[in-house]
Protein backbone atom coordinates (compact mmCIF):
# COMPACT_ATOMS: atom_id res chain seq x y z
CA UNK A 1 0.00 0.00 0.00
CA UNK A 2 1.26 3.46 -0.91
CA UNK A 3 0.36 7.10 -0.26
CA UNK A 4 -1.67 8.53 2.59
CA UNK A 5 -3.44 5.27 3.30
CA UNK A 6 -0.11 3.56 4.01
CA UNK A 7 0.95 6.38 6.30
CA UNK A 8 -2.32 6.11 8.17
CA UNK A 9 -1.92 2.36 8.69
CA UNK A 10 1.62 2.90 9.97
CA UNK A 11 0.27 5.30 12.55
CA UNK A 12 -2.49 3.00 13.68
CA UNK A 13 -0.59 -0.30 13.55
CA UNK A 14 -1.20 -1.58 17.07
CA UNK A 15 2.38 -2.37 18.20
CA UNK A 16 3.67 0.90 16.70
CA UNK A 17 0.80 2.72 18.42
CA UNK A 18 1.94 1.50 21.84
CA UNK A 19 5.55 2.46 21.16
CA UNK A 20 4.43 5.95 20.09
CA UNK A 21 2.32 6.27 23.23
CA UNK A 22 5.32 5.39 25.38
CA UNK A 23 7.58 7.78 23.45
CA UNK A 24 5.08 10.61 23.86
CA UNK A 25 4.83 10.04 27.58
CA UNK A 26 8.55 9.79 28.15
CA UNK A 27 9.15 12.99 26.16
CA UNK A 28 7.56 14.91 29.03
CA UNK A 29 9.09 14.39 32.49
CA UNK A 30 5.81 15.38 34.04
CA UNK A 31 4.06 12.21 32.90
CA UNK A 32 7.03 9.85 32.98
CA UNK A 33 5.75 8.21 36.16
CA UNK A 34 2.69 7.14 34.22
CA UNK A 35 4.61 5.37 31.45
CA UNK A 36 4.51 2.11 33.37
CA UNK A 37 0.75 2.38 33.73
CA UNK A 38 0.42 3.03 29.99
CA UNK A 39 2.26 -0.18 29.07
CA UNK A 40 1.18 -2.50 31.89
CA UNK A 41 -2.17 -1.06 32.94
CA UNK A 42 -0.99 -0.81 36.54
CA UNK A 43 -2.51 2.19 38.37
CA UNK A 44 -0.20 4.74 39.98
CA UNK A 45 -0.97 7.18 42.81
CA UNK A 46 -2.14 10.65 41.83
CA UNK A 47 -2.67 13.84 43.84
CA UNK A 48 -2.71 17.57 43.14
CA UNK A 49 0.35 18.01 45.36
CA UNK A 50 2.15 15.34 43.41
CA UNK A 51 1.30 17.07 40.15
CA UNK A 52 2.59 20.38 41.55
CA UNK A 53 5.86 18.73 42.56
CA UNK A 54 6.34 17.23 39.09
CA UNK A 55 5.61 20.52 37.34
CA UNK A 56 7.92 22.42 39.72
CA UNK A 57 10.70 19.99 38.83
CA UNK A 58 9.76 20.17 35.15
CA UNK A 59 10.29 23.96 35.18
CA UNK A 60 13.99 23.43 35.90
CA UNK A 61 14.39 21.78 32.48
CA UNK A 62 13.79 23.21 28.98
CA UNK A 63 10.42 22.80 27.36
CA UNK A 64 10.33 19.57 25.34
CA UNK A 65 8.45 19.92 22.04
CA UNK A 66 5.54 17.48 21.69
CA UNK A 67 6.08 14.32 19.66
CA UNK A 68 4.80 15.21 16.15
CA UNK A 69 1.78 13.52 14.70
CA UNK A 70 1.88 11.19 11.73
CA UNK A 71 1.91 12.96 8.36
CA UNK A 72 -1.65 11.92 7.61
CA UNK A 73 -2.95 13.71 10.70
CA UNK A 74 -0.74 16.73 10.02
CA UNK A 75 -2.28 17.09 6.57
CA UNK A 76 -5.93 16.86 7.56
CA UNK A 77 -7.85 19.75 6.03
CA UNK A 78 -10.66 21.61 7.74
CA UNK A 79 -13.20 19.59 5.73
CA UNK A 80 -11.43 16.33 6.65
CA UNK A 81 -11.39 17.20 10.34
CA UNK A 82 -15.05 18.19 10.56
CA UNK A 83 -15.98 14.80 9.09
CA UNK A 84 -14.62 13.02 12.18
CA UNK A 85 -17.14 12.59 15.00
CA UNK A 86 -16.95 10.94 18.38
CA UNK A 87 -19.56 8.19 18.72
CA UNK A 88 -21.83 9.06 21.70
CA UNK A 89 -22.34 5.40 22.70
CA UNK A 90 -18.54 5.17 23.14
CA UNK A 91 -18.51 7.98 25.74
CA UNK A 92 -16.60 6.96 28.85
CA UNK A 93 -18.98 6.21 31.76
CA UNK A 94 -21.92 6.01 29.30
CA UNK A 95 -22.82 2.55 30.62
CA UNK A 96 -22.70 3.67 34.25
CA UNK A 97 -25.32 5.63 36.16
CA UNK A 98 -23.07 8.65 36.59
CA UNK A 99 -23.80 12.40 36.30
CA UNK A 100 -21.07 13.05 33.70
CA UNK A 101 -19.78 11.44 30.49
CA UNK A 102 -16.44 11.93 28.78
CA UNK A 103 -15.52 12.14 25.09
CA UNK A 104 -12.33 12.99 23.21
CA UNK A 105 -11.43 15.17 20.24
CA UNK A 106 -9.54 13.50 17.42
CA UNK A 107 -6.00 14.82 16.79
CA UNK A 108 -5.15 16.52 13.50
CA UNK A 109 -5.78 19.69 11.45
CA UNK A 110 -4.93 22.62 13.80
CA UNK A 111 -4.54 20.31 16.79
CA UNK A 112 -1.17 18.69 16.30
CA UNK A 113 -0.01 18.20 19.90
CA UNK A 114 -1.04 14.84 21.41
CA UNK A 115 -2.69 15.17 24.82
CA UNK A 116 -2.69 12.31 27.34
CA UNK A 117 -5.77 11.53 29.44
CA UNK A 118 -5.93 9.59 32.71
CA UNK A 119 -8.83 8.48 34.88
CA UNK A 120 -8.41 8.80 38.64
CA UNK A 121 -10.29 6.38 40.90
CA UNK A 122 -9.70 6.39 44.65
CA UNK A 123 -6.44 8.32 44.21
CA UNK A 124 -5.03 5.96 41.57
CA UNK A 125 -4.56 7.02 37.94
CA UNK A 126 -4.83 4.85 34.85
CA UNK A 127 -4.62 5.95 31.19
CA UNK A 128 -7.82 6.34 29.19
CA UNK A 129 -7.06 4.82 25.78
CA UNK A 130 -9.00 6.01 22.73
CA UNK A 131 -8.97 4.22 19.39
CA UNK A 132 -10.47 4.46 15.91
CA UNK A 133 -13.60 2.60 17.02
CA UNK A 134 -14.47 5.61 19.19
CA UNK A 135 -14.85 7.84 16.12
CA UNK A 136 -17.02 7.96 13.04
CA UNK A 137 -15.00 8.82 9.91
CA UNK A 138 -17.18 10.11 7.11
CA UNK A 139 -16.61 10.48 3.36
CA UNK A 140 -13.31 9.25 1.90
CA UNK A 141 -11.54 9.27 5.29
CA UNK A 142 -13.46 6.18 6.37
CA UNK A 143 -11.82 4.07 3.67
CA UNK A 144 -8.35 4.62 5.13
CA UNK A 145 -9.03 3.93 8.80
CA UNK A 146 -8.43 0.45 10.29
CA UNK A 147 -10.61 -0.82 13.10
CA UNK A 148 -9.51 -1.26 16.74
CA UNK A 149 -6.35 0.88 16.23
CA UNK A 150 -5.15 2.91 19.22
CA UNK A 151 -4.48 6.64 18.97
CA UNK A 152 -1.20 7.92 20.39
CA UNK A 153 -3.04 10.77 22.07
CA UNK A 154 -6.09 12.97 21.63
CA UNK A 155 -6.54 16.66 20.85
CA UNK A 156 -8.69 17.44 23.86
CA UNK A 157 -11.68 16.52 26.02
CA UNK A 158 -15.42 17.08 26.02
CA UNK A 159 -17.55 16.68 29.16
CA UNK A 160 -21.28 16.03 28.82
CA UNK A 161 -23.94 16.28 31.54
CA UNK A 162 -27.74 16.54 31.82
CA UNK A 163 -27.53 20.32 31.66
CA UNK A 164 -30.93 21.22 30.20
CA UNK A 165 -33.08 18.14 30.84
CA UNK A 166 -32.61 15.24 33.30
CA UNK A 167 -32.66 12.60 30.55
CA UNK A 168 -30.26 14.04 27.94
CA UNK A 169 -26.51 14.50 28.22
CA UNK A 170 -25.62 17.88 26.68
CA UNK A 171 -22.20 19.38 26.06
CA UNK A 172 -20.99 21.11 29.22
CA UNK A 173 -17.30 21.98 28.75
CA UNK A 174 -14.60 21.35 26.16
CA UNK A 175 -10.80 21.59 26.38
CA UNK A 176 -9.31 21.87 22.89
CA UNK A 177 -6.15 23.52 21.56
CA UNK A 178 -3.29 25.04 23.63
CA UNK A 179 -4.96 25.99 26.95
CA UNK A 180 -8.33 26.96 25.46
CA UNK A 181 -11.62 25.79 26.96
CA UNK A 182 -15.33 26.68 26.74
CA UNK A 183 -18.36 25.98 28.90
CA UNK A 184 -22.12 26.41 28.88
CA UNK A 185 -24.88 27.26 31.32
CA UNK A 186 -28.42 25.98 30.83
CA UNK A 187 -29.92 27.15 27.54
CA UNK A 188 -26.61 28.50 26.19
CA UNK A 189 -24.92 27.87 22.85
CA UNK A 190 -21.14 28.10 22.50
CA UNK A 191 -19.65 31.57 22.16
CA UNK A 192 -16.58 33.06 23.79
CA UNK A 193 -13.56 31.01 24.92
CA UNK A 194 -11.34 31.01 27.99
CA UNK A 195 -7.67 30.11 28.34
CA UNK A 196 -5.66 28.77 31.21
CA UNK A 197 -3.06 31.50 30.72
CA UNK A 198 -1.83 34.06 28.21
CA UNK A 199 1.74 35.32 27.82
CA UNK A 200 2.78 38.49 25.98
CA UNK A 201 -0.62 38.79 24.32
CA UNK A 202 -0.76 41.73 21.88
CA UNK A 203 2.65 43.09 22.73
CA UNK A 204 5.31 43.83 20.16
CA UNK A 205 6.79 40.49 19.12
CA UNK A 206 5.47 36.95 19.18
CA UNK A 207 2.82 35.76 21.62
CA UNK A 208 3.52 32.59 23.60
CA UNK A 209 0.75 30.01 23.87
CA UNK A 210 1.02 27.69 26.91
CA UNK A 211 -0.60 24.30 26.34
CA UNK A 212 -2.31 21.66 28.47
CA UNK A 213 -0.34 18.47 27.85
CA UNK A 214 -2.22 15.98 30.05
CA UNK A 215 -5.50 15.70 31.95
CA UNK A 216 -6.47 13.65 34.98
CA UNK A 217 -10.24 13.24 35.30
CA UNK A 218 -11.63 12.03 38.63
CA UNK A 219 -14.29 9.41 38.02
CA UNK A 220 -17.48 10.85 39.56
CA UNK A 221 -19.78 9.08 41.98
CA UNK A 222 -23.50 8.76 41.33
CA UNK A 223 -24.45 11.54 43.74
CA UNK A 224 -21.74 14.02 42.66
CA UNK A 225 -22.83 17.44 41.41
CA UNK A 226 -19.32 18.50 40.37
CA UNK A 227 -16.53 17.02 38.25
CA UNK A 228 -12.83 17.40 39.08
CA UNK A 229 -10.28 17.68 36.28
CA UNK A 230 -6.54 18.26 36.77
CA UNK A 231 -4.23 19.48 34.01
CA UNK A 232 -0.51 19.88 33.39
CA UNK A 233 0.61 23.00 31.54
CA UNK A 234 3.86 23.40 29.64
CA UNK A 235 5.39 26.24 27.64
CA UNK A 236 8.68 27.92 26.82
CA UNK A 237 8.50 30.26 29.84
CA UNK A 238 6.30 28.44 32.35
CA UNK A 239 4.92 25.16 33.62
CA UNK A 240 1.77 24.83 35.66
CA UNK A 241 -0.52 22.55 37.66
CA UNK A 242 -4.27 23.22 37.34
CA UNK A 243 -7.35 21.99 39.15
CA UNK A 244 -10.83 22.57 37.68
CA UNK A 245 -13.99 21.87 39.68
CA UNK A 246 -16.93 22.04 37.26
CA UNK A 247 -20.48 22.45 38.62
CA UNK A 248 -23.18 22.57 35.92
CA UNK A 249 -26.39 24.56 36.26
CA UNK A 250 -28.31 27.58 35.04
CA UNK A 251 -24.98 29.28 35.68
CA UNK A 252 -22.19 26.74 35.34
CA UNK A 253 -19.41 27.47 37.81
CA UNK A 254 -15.79 26.41 37.23
CA UNK A 255 -13.45 26.88 40.17
CA UNK A 256 -9.85 27.20 38.99
CA UNK A 257 -6.80 26.59 41.18
CA UNK A 258 -3.52 27.22 39.34
CA UNK A 259 0.10 27.08 40.47
CA UNK A 260 2.68 28.43 38.01
CA UNK A 261 6.45 27.84 37.86
CA UNK A 262 8.44 30.20 35.65
CA UNK A 263 11.37 29.02 33.55
CA UNK A 264 12.05 32.52 32.22
CA UNK A 265 10.96 36.12 32.78
CA UNK A 266 7.61 37.07 31.26
CA UNK A 267 6.92 40.60 30.03
CA UNK A 268 3.15 40.36 30.45
CA UNK A 269 1.25 37.65 32.32
CA UNK A 270 -2.43 37.38 31.40
CA UNK A 271 -4.63 35.79 34.07
CA UNK A 272 -8.12 34.38 33.41
CA UNK A 273 -8.03 35.41 29.74
CA UNK A 274 -11.23 35.48 27.68
CA UNK A 275 -11.47 35.67 23.89
CA UNK A 276 -14.63 36.70 22.07
CA UNK A 277 -16.11 38.18 18.88
CA UNK A 278 -17.73 41.57 18.36
CA UNK A 279 -18.69 42.43 14.76
CA UNK A 280 -21.29 45.20 15.06
CA UNK A 281 -24.20 46.34 17.23
CA UNK A 282 -26.61 49.21 17.85
CA UNK A 283 -23.89 51.35 19.38
CA UNK A 284 -21.12 50.79 16.83
CA UNK A 285 -20.43 52.60 13.59
CA UNK A 286 -21.83 50.19 11.04
CA UNK A 287 -19.39 49.30 8.24
CA UNK A 288 -21.13 46.13 7.07
CA UNK A 289 -24.11 45.63 4.76
CA UNK A 290 -25.96 42.95 6.75
CA UNK A 291 -29.66 42.21 7.28
CA UNK A 292 -29.07 41.46 10.97
CA UNK A 293 -29.30 44.27 13.54
CA UNK A 294 -26.40 42.93 15.66
CA UNK A 295 -23.68 40.26 15.41
CA UNK A 296 -21.52 39.47 18.44
CA UNK A 297 -20.68 36.77 21.00
CA UNK A 298 -20.23 39.41 23.71
CA UNK A 299 -21.39 43.01 23.83
CA UNK A 300 -19.66 44.46 26.91
CA UNK A 301 -16.90 44.25 29.49
CA UNK A 302 -18.34 44.32 33.02
CA UNK A 303 -16.43 45.14 36.21
CA UNK A 304 -17.94 44.86 39.71
CA UNK A 305 -16.12 46.63 42.53
CA UNK A 306 -16.30 46.00 46.26
CA UNK A 307 -17.69 49.52 46.71
CA UNK A 308 -20.84 48.45 44.89
CA UNK A 309 -20.01 50.27 41.66
CA UNK A 310 -20.74 48.36 38.45
CA UNK A 311 -18.89 49.46 35.32
CA UNK A 312 -20.13 48.51 31.85
CA UNK A 313 -17.95 49.11 28.79
CA UNK A 314 -19.73 48.30 25.48
CA UNK A 315 -17.36 46.56 23.06
CA UNK A 316 -16.39 47.86 19.65
CA UNK A 317 -14.98 46.74 16.32
CA UNK A 318 -12.53 49.62 15.93
CA UNK A 319 -10.82 51.09 12.89
CA UNK A 320 -7.44 50.26 14.45
CA UNK A 321 -6.23 48.11 17.33
CA UNK A 322 -7.48 49.62 20.57
CA UNK A 323 -6.11 49.03 24.08
CA UNK A 324 -7.91 49.92 27.30
CA UNK A 325 -6.72 49.42 30.88
CA UNK A 326 -8.98 49.45 33.93
CA UNK A 327 -7.70 49.71 37.48
CA UNK A 328 -7.75 46.41 39.37
CA UNK A 329 -8.21 48.16 42.70
CA UNK A 330 -11.22 46.85 44.66
CA UNK A 331 -12.30 44.56 41.78
CA UNK A 332 -14.51 41.68 42.91
CA UNK A 333 -15.57 40.34 39.50
CA UNK A 334 -14.81 41.12 35.87
CA UNK A 335 -15.66 39.52 32.56
CA UNK A 336 -17.25 39.65 29.12
CA UNK A 337 -21.03 39.55 28.97
CA UNK A 338 -23.82 39.21 26.43
CA UNK A 339 -26.46 41.50 27.94
CA UNK A 340 -28.93 41.70 25.05
CA UNK A 341 -30.96 38.46 25.23
CA UNK A 342 -33.71 39.27 22.73
CA UNK A 343 -33.78 37.16 19.56
CA UNK A 344 -35.31 40.09 17.70
CA UNK A 345 -32.13 42.09 18.39
CA UNK A 346 -30.09 39.63 16.29
CA UNK A 347 -32.49 37.90 13.88
CA UNK A 348 -30.13 34.93 13.53
CA UNK A 349 -31.90 31.62 14.10
CA UNK A 350 -28.78 29.65 13.21
CA UNK A 351 -26.07 31.35 15.26
CA UNK A 352 -28.41 32.00 18.23
CA UNK A 353 -26.35 34.98 19.37
CA UNK A 354 -28.97 35.82 22.00
CA UNK A 355 -28.06 32.56 23.77
CA UNK A 356 -24.28 33.03 23.89
CA UNK A 357 -22.94 32.76 27.46
CA UNK A 358 -21.59 35.58 29.57
CA UNK A 359 -18.52 34.83 31.71
CA UNK A 360 -17.64 36.61 34.94
CA UNK A 361 -14.38 35.98 36.78
CA UNK A 362 -14.62 36.05 40.59
CA UNK A 363 -11.22 36.49 42.22
CA UNK A 364 -10.44 34.33 45.26
CA UNK A 365 -7.67 35.30 47.64
CA UNK A 366 -4.86 37.75 46.94
CA UNK A 367 -3.83 38.50 43.38
CA UNK A 368 -1.77 41.57 44.18
CA UNK A 369 -2.01 44.85 42.33
CA UNK A 370 -2.91 44.81 38.68
CA UNK A 371 -5.20 45.98 35.91
CA UNK A 372 -7.77 44.57 33.52
CA UNK A 373 -6.63 44.89 29.92
CA UNK A 374 -9.10 44.95 27.02
CA UNK A 375 -7.86 44.62 23.45
CA UNK A 376 -10.24 45.33 20.56
CA UNK A 377 -8.98 44.33 17.11
CA UNK A 378 -10.40 45.33 13.71
CA UNK A 379 -12.39 42.46 12.19
CA UNK A 380 -13.76 42.28 8.66
CA UNK A 381 -15.27 38.82 9.09
CA UNK A 382 -17.77 37.44 11.56
CA UNK A 383 -15.57 34.41 12.21
CA UNK A 384 -12.73 36.55 13.64
CA UNK A 385 -12.27 36.47 17.41
CA UNK A 386 -11.26 40.10 17.81
CA UNK A 387 -11.82 40.75 21.54
CA UNK A 388 -9.29 39.75 24.22
CA UNK A 389 -9.54 40.50 27.95
CA UNK A 390 -7.36 39.43 30.91
CA UNK A 391 -5.90 40.52 34.24
CA UNK A 392 -2.31 41.83 34.17
CA UNK A 393 -0.34 41.80 37.47
CA UNK A 394 1.70 44.95 38.03
CA UNK A 395 4.85 42.93 38.77
CA UNK A 396 5.96 40.71 35.90
CA UNK A 397 7.10 37.17 36.85
CA UNK A 398 10.81 36.36 36.97
CA UNK A 399 12.66 33.10 36.26
CA UNK A 400 12.51 30.66 39.17
CA UNK A 401 9.41 32.30 40.65
CA UNK A 402 6.29 30.40 41.76
CA UNK A 403 2.83 31.98 41.75
CA UNK A 404 -0.59 30.66 42.72
CA UNK A 405 -3.99 32.02 41.67
CA UNK A 406 -7.54 30.96 42.43
CA UNK A 407 -10.78 32.15 40.88
CA UNK A 408 -14.31 31.10 39.97
CA UNK A 409 -15.73 31.39 36.48
CA UNK A 410 -19.49 31.93 36.13
CA UNK A 411 -20.80 30.83 32.70
CA UNK A 412 -24.43 31.54 31.80
CA UNK A 413 -26.99 34.15 30.83
CA UNK A 414 -26.06 36.12 33.98
CA UNK A 415 -28.93 38.63 33.60
CA UNK A 416 -28.72 41.95 35.46
CA UNK A 417 -30.67 42.31 38.69
CA UNK A 418 -33.52 44.63 37.86
CA UNK A 419 -34.57 44.70 41.52
CA UNK A 420 -31.14 45.80 42.79
CA UNK A 421 -30.24 49.24 44.05
CA UNK A 422 -28.66 50.35 40.74
CA UNK A 423 -30.43 50.79 37.44
CA UNK A 424 -28.64 48.66 34.86
CA UNK A 425 -27.61 49.73 31.37
CA UNK A 426 -30.28 48.26 29.13
CA UNK A 427 -28.83 49.40 25.82
CA UNK A 428 -26.39 51.75 24.10
CA UNK A 429 -27.02 53.33 20.70
CA UNK A 430 -25.02 55.79 18.67
CA UNK A 431 -25.28 57.78 15.47
CA UNK A 432 -24.44 61.04 13.80
CA UNK A 433 -24.58 63.92 16.25
CA UNK A 434 -26.90 66.89 16.19
CA UNK A 435 -30.66 66.92 15.49
CA UNK A 436 -31.89 63.65 13.99
CA UNK A 437 -32.45 63.75 10.25
CA UNK A 438 -30.55 67.00 9.78
CA UNK A 439 -27.25 67.09 7.83
CA UNK A 440 -24.23 67.74 10.05
CA UNK A 441 -21.11 69.45 8.74
CA UNK A 442 -18.86 68.22 11.56
CA UNK A 443 -17.85 64.58 10.79
CA UNK A 444 -16.48 64.16 14.34
CA UNK A 445 -19.80 64.93 16.05
CA UNK A 446 -21.26 61.73 17.50
CA UNK A 447 -24.47 61.11 19.48
CA UNK A 448 -24.80 58.48 22.23
CA UNK A 449 -28.11 57.26 23.63
CA UNK A 450 -28.01 55.16 26.82
CA UNK A 451 -31.06 53.49 28.36
CA UNK A 452 -31.07 52.69 32.11
CA UNK A 453 -33.66 50.33 33.57
CA UNK A 454 -34.74 49.10 37.02
CA UNK A 455 -33.31 49.85 40.44
CA UNK A 456 -34.42 52.77 42.58
CA UNK A 457 -34.18 55.01 39.49
CA UNK A 458 -36.75 52.92 37.64
CA UNK A 459 -39.28 53.42 40.42
CA UNK A 460 -38.90 57.21 40.45
CA UNK A 461 -41.49 59.50 38.88
CA UNK A 462 -40.53 61.44 35.74
CA UNK A 463 -40.32 64.64 37.80
CA UNK A 464 -37.77 63.18 40.22
CA UNK A 465 -34.67 65.24 40.93
CA UNK A 466 -31.99 63.19 39.19
CA UNK A 467 -29.13 64.31 36.99
CA UNK A 468 -26.85 62.83 34.32
CA UNK A 469 -23.14 62.83 35.08
CA UNK A 470 -21.09 62.71 31.88
CA UNK A 471 -17.32 63.15 31.60
CA UNK A 472 -14.98 63.24 28.61
CA UNK A 473 -11.19 63.13 28.62
CA UNK A 474 -11.13 65.53 25.64
CA UNK A 475 -13.47 67.12 23.12
CA UNK A 476 -16.72 68.83 24.04
CA UNK A 477 -19.94 67.30 25.42
CA UNK A 478 -23.24 69.00 24.59
CA UNK A 479 -26.97 68.39 24.36
CA UNK A 480 -27.40 66.43 27.60
CA UNK A 481 -31.01 65.24 28.01
CA UNK A 482 -32.29 62.73 30.60
CA UNK A 483 -35.94 61.68 30.74
CA UNK A 484 -38.13 58.75 31.69
CA UNK A 485 -39.45 56.82 28.70
CA UNK A 486 -42.27 54.78 30.19
CA UNK A 487 -43.40 54.35 33.81
CA UNK A 488 -44.27 50.68 33.21
CA UNK A 489 -40.86 49.93 31.68
CA UNK A 490 -38.93 51.61 34.52
CA UNK A 491 -36.62 52.98 31.83
CA UNK A 492 -34.76 56.28 31.60
CA UNK A 493 -32.96 57.55 28.51
CA UNK A 494 -29.84 59.74 28.37
CA UNK A 495 -28.83 61.63 25.19
CA UNK A 496 -25.64 63.57 24.59
CA UNK A 497 -23.31 64.60 21.76
CA UNK A 498 -19.52 64.50 21.78
CA UNK A 499 -17.48 66.68 19.44
CA UNK A 500 -14.08 65.01 19.03
CA UNK A 501 -12.43 68.24 17.90
CA UNK A 502 -8.64 67.62 17.61
CA UNK A 503 -8.55 64.47 19.75
CA UNK A 504 -7.71 61.06 18.31
CA UNK A 505 -9.19 59.19 21.27
CA UNK A 506 -11.60 60.22 24.05
CA UNK A 507 -12.61 58.22 27.13
CA UNK A 508 -16.26 58.80 28.04
CA UNK A 509 -18.17 57.96 31.23
CA UNK A 510 -21.83 58.44 32.16
CA UNK A 511 -24.18 57.56 35.00
CA UNK A 512 -27.30 58.86 36.69
CA UNK A 513 -27.06 60.38 40.18
CA UNK A 514 -29.57 61.56 42.75
CA UNK A 515 -30.22 61.53 46.48
CA UNK A 516 -26.45 62.04 46.97
CA UNK A 517 -25.52 58.71 45.41
CA UNK A 518 -25.13 56.81 42.15
CA UNK A 519 -28.47 55.50 40.89
CA UNK A 520 -27.11 53.53 37.93
CA UNK A 521 -24.27 51.47 36.62
CA UNK A 522 -21.39 53.48 35.19
CA UNK A 523 -21.24 53.51 31.39
CA UNK A 524 -17.75 53.66 29.84
CA UNK A 525 -16.89 54.10 26.19
CA UNK A 526 -13.92 54.90 23.98
CA UNK A 527 -14.51 57.37 21.13
CA UNK A 528 -11.88 56.89 18.43
CA UNK A 529 -11.47 59.19 15.45
CA UNK A 530 -12.62 57.58 12.20
CA UNK A 531 -9.55 57.43 9.91
CA UNK A 532 -11.86 58.48 7.05
CA UNK A 533 -12.37 61.83 8.85
CA UNK A 534 -8.86 63.27 9.40
CA UNK A 535 -8.18 66.73 10.77
CA UNK A 536 -7.94 69.54 8.26
CA UNK A 537 -4.74 69.14 6.27
CA UNK A 538 -3.93 65.80 7.95
CA UNK A 539 -2.97 62.81 5.82
CA UNK A 540 -5.19 59.75 6.08
CA UNK A 541 -3.46 57.08 8.19
CA UNK A 542 -3.76 53.49 7.01
CA UNK A 543 -5.64 51.06 9.22
CA UNK A 544 -3.36 48.42 10.79
CA UNK A 545 -4.24 44.89 9.63
CA UNK A 546 -5.89 42.63 12.19
CA UNK A 547 -2.93 40.26 12.30
CA UNK A 548 -0.29 42.93 13.11
CA UNK A 549 0.80 43.06 16.73
CA UNK A 550 0.81 46.62 18.04
CA UNK A 551 3.43 48.30 20.16
CA UNK A 552 2.79 47.97 23.89
CA UNK A 553 1.80 51.63 24.07
CA UNK A 554 -0.35 51.61 20.96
Amino acid sequence: MHGEGAKYLMLFDKPMGRRRVLATLLASTMVATYAMAQTTGAPVPFSFEGLKNRMRARAKMPDAPPVPLDNFLENLSYDDYRNIYFRPPRSRWANAVLPFQLQAFHPGWLFQDPVQVFEVVDGLAQPLIFNTDDFEYRNDIAERVPQHAELSGVAGLKVNAPLNTPTKFDELVTFLGASYFRALGSGNSYGLSARGLSIDTWLEGAEEFPRFTAFWVVRPKTQDTSLEIYAAMDSTSVTGAYRFVISPGADTVIEVDAELYFRAPVRQLGLAPLTSMFYFAEHSERRFDDYRPQVHDSDALQIIRGSGDVLLRPLNNPHRVSNSYFSGEDVVQFGLIQRDRDYEAYQDAGAQYHNRPSVMIERIGEWGDGAIRLVEIPADLEIDDNIVMFWVPDDAPQAGETRAYRYKMHWGALPPDGTGALAYIFSTRSGVGGPSGVPVENPNLRKYVIDFEGGALGNMVPEAIVKPVVTASAGRVSGLVLHKIDDAAQRWRLFFDIDGQDADLIELTAHVAGEDRKLSEVWLFQWVRDPANPRTGEALEPVAPADKRPDAND
